[in-house]
């Protein structure tokens, strides 16, 4: 299985999306400041949102398309404006 997430920072909000086939390991990663992109120095990241796909070419490519910043994302950021942190 792979996973297609987005996390969000609890201090700063800040957004991630990433993919992953071990999504508990991965998150833990990000929270000790292991991953360059989301290293932060206080709060955590949390998942808001996730995909599971069977094949990994098939995450891969959600991946890149949300990474993308065009209609896929806006629309996905819509689709899940309540899961946000506030």
């Amino acid at each position: 299985m792979y996973f297609v997430y987005v996390l969000q920072h609890s201090v700063l909000k800040d957004m991630y999306i990433g993919r992953t086939d071990n999504l508990k390991r991965r998150l833990h990663e990000h929270n000790k400041g292991l991953q360059t992109a989301t290293h932060r120095i206080t709060g955590e990241w949390i998942i808001v949102y996730t995909e599971i796909y069977r094949n990994k070419k098939d995450a891969e490519q959600r991946e890149l398309r949300l990474k993308d910043h065009g209609r896929a994302k806006q629309e996905l950021f819509k689709r899940i404006k309540n899961s946000f942190l506030t």
